[in-house]
């Protein structure tokens, strides 16, 4: 049976995401890196300071936002440009909300954006329709899975859980332990947190977040990795392309992937054939 792996032969990974660009952000930002967490930030580009926020609290200005995540190596996202309902508008005000984002952002970071979280959570048939008219690659939703299965559909994408979620270090147990059931058999897995970091100070419980980034950091067989990042991956690894005698093995990607058969480890570099 042919297993997708993560880079390096890895099946599990690790994602973060956080919602509103706001002060708080540097402190999460600061944890991560302590442990070696990557992650997105979803930004209303439209709501941004104008002057530094030296307050603690409330939205980052375009400097501070450029200095705190391109420099830690996280992913920027679309989050609307004024953090509308999304599923109140009509397709033309929803794509200008949408593209308007996803431009300022592009123009700030010098990056392509492709990722996005829903305002609000919320969506509709005709919001997802947009945002592929948009070039939006995936949008998170807040509906916790309490599972670890990769999407189905990128357009929702739903997290594992939030951080306060009541089952947050028991889903986390669960996830390094290996002992779940996945809808695919022994494949990789994803435990997605997600949140705003203005809550760690409203229920006063950056402890909380410190504790899990430190039980899940630091770990040989877990890929630390942005959304997009784990995104790109999983386009390219469901790319491979094998012959009928399933023999050899072809990347038609610019990204090396990995995986297994019969419990060897593969990896297939950018545009090459292996034989197995």
């Amino acid at each position: 049976m042919i297993i997708k792996r993560f880079p390096d032969g890895k099946c599990k990974a690790v994602t973060l995401s956080y919602d509103d660009g706001v002060a708080q952000d540097i402190r999460l930002v600061e944890i991560m890196s302590k442990y070696g967490i990557k992650g997105t930030f979803n930004v209303n580009t439209g709501l941004m300071s104008k002057e530094d926020n030296t307050t603690g609290e409330g939205k980052l200005s375009a400097k501070q936002m450029l200095k705190l995540y391109k420099e830690s190596g996280n992913e920027v996202a679309v989050h609307g440009y004024i953090h509308s309902h999304l599923e109140d508008l009509p397709a033309d005000i929803i794509t200008d909300e949408v593209l308007t984002d996803r431009k300022v952002l592009e123009e700030l970071f010098d990056t392509d954006v492709r990722g996005m979280a829903y305002p609000y959570g919320t969506y509709n048939d005709t919001v997802i329709d947009c945002l592929k008219a948009c070039g939006i690659a995936y949008s998170r939703t807040v509906w916790a899975s309490e599972r670890f299965d990769m999407p189905i559909n990128w357009l929702e994408l739903h997290p594992t859980c939030h951080h306060n979620h009541p089952k947050l270090f028991e889903l986390a147990e669960q996830f390094i332990a290996h002992d779940y059931k996945s809808r695919y058999n022994d494949t990789v897995n994803m435990f997605y947190l997600w949140g705003h970091t203005y809550e760690f100070d409203n229920d006063n419980n950056w402890d909380r977040i410190e504790k899990f980034c430190e039980y899940m950091g630091g770990r040989d067989d877990i890929w630390y990795a942005t959304n997009i990042e784990i995104y790109d991956y999983m386009q390219a690894v469901n790319q491979l392309r094998f012959n009928v005698a399933k023999t050899t093995a072809y990347n038609p990607t610019s990204t090396d992937v990995w995986f297994s058969e019969e419990g060897k480890l593969y990896k297939v570099p950018a545009g090459e054939t292996i034989k197995l």
